[in-house]
């Protein structure tokens, strides 16, 4: 990817505070129940997420926790949503199934802005899904192999009216496509070759020919679990390859600390949901 200057734009995003986090199973390789979480430094850490991204101008809403539910911090699972179209999530796993209805009661709530619609297949709302809406028309990046059945994108796009791109991740240390490929800007990704399947990675190098090329170092560090506007990139401090990366490519890089909420399997990408009404 060429060097240029980058503009960022106005976003409104969707949070929930890590009020009951805790690891207390594994459904992704990353968690282990052995290890404590720290919740008053998660709630912390958070917050200085949130601030970040209010101090860069963009509006943040916030979800209430629910207990009983403690990965309903990494709330970019919850939806996704496309110019006010909002497809909900159906958890693969009991233990977040109820994050869903959750989720489906903030957008019930205004109805006069957003149109929900409940999936009938299973999909973990921006965990497996991405936007761009200046890449060849408005396309809708979509992962499967982990967590969202591949069924869900058919009815996406149906929903959505919008041109649903699958791929197929291979890696479970990247289960969901928000670990393995970020957007950021409405035409360019960044994404870890690797963690895709050989057919998929060719489907990305013909719609993304320019794109910014990440390391299986820069995914493990979750660098890719990213959140940009456009021109600043939010990421976890421990993604410093990755910062330099996108730095060299014409974005600002902002570093943030959530290594509580890593114990979970997510970063900052899987703490933001985009908004797009």
């Amino acid at each position: 990817m060429s060097y240029i200057e980058r503009s960022p734009r106005n976003r409104t995003y969707l949070m929930c505070p890590p009020e009951h986090f805790t690891v207390e199973y594994a459904i992704n390789p990353w968690m282990d129940t052995k290890i404590p979480v720290d919740g008053a430094l998660a709630l912390k850490q958070w917050e200085s997420l949130r601030n970040t991204l209010t101090d860069l101008g963009h509006l943040v809403h916030v979800l209430d926790a629910r207990p009983g539910l403690p990965d309903m911090v990494y709330s970019a699972n919850g939806a996704f949503s496309v110019d006010g179209t909002v497809y909900g999530a159906r958890f693969k796993y009991p233990q977040r199934a109820d994050e869903a209805a959750a989720h489906q009661a903030f957008y019930s709530e205004k109805p006069d802005k957003w149109r929900f619609f409940a999936p009938e297949q299973v999909n973990e709302g921006e965990g497996d899904f991405a936007y761009l809406p200046a890449a060849h028309g408005g396309i809708v990046l979509a992962g499967y192999g982990f967590r969202t059945d591949p069924a869900a994108h058919a009815e996406a796009q149906e929903v959505l009216g919008r041109p649903v791109i699958s791929l197929k991740l291979v890696d479970p240390a990247f289960y969901h496509l928000d670990t393995a490929l970020a957007v950021l800007d409405d035409r360019h990704v960044t994404y870890y070759p690797d963690a895709f399947s050989p057919a998929s990675q060719r489907v990305l190098a013909q719609l993304f020919p320019d794109a910014l090329l990440a390391d299986r170092s820069d995914a493990e560090a979750f660098g890719l679990n990213l959140v940009s506007d456009g021109r600043h990139v939010i990421l976890n401090t421990e993604a410093t390859a990755m910062g330099h990366k996108v730095r060299a490519a014409g974005y600002l890089p902002v570093h943030v600390n959530l290594s509580e909420l890593k114990l979970g399997g997510g970063s900052v990408k899987c703490a933001v949901a985009e908004l797009r009404a």
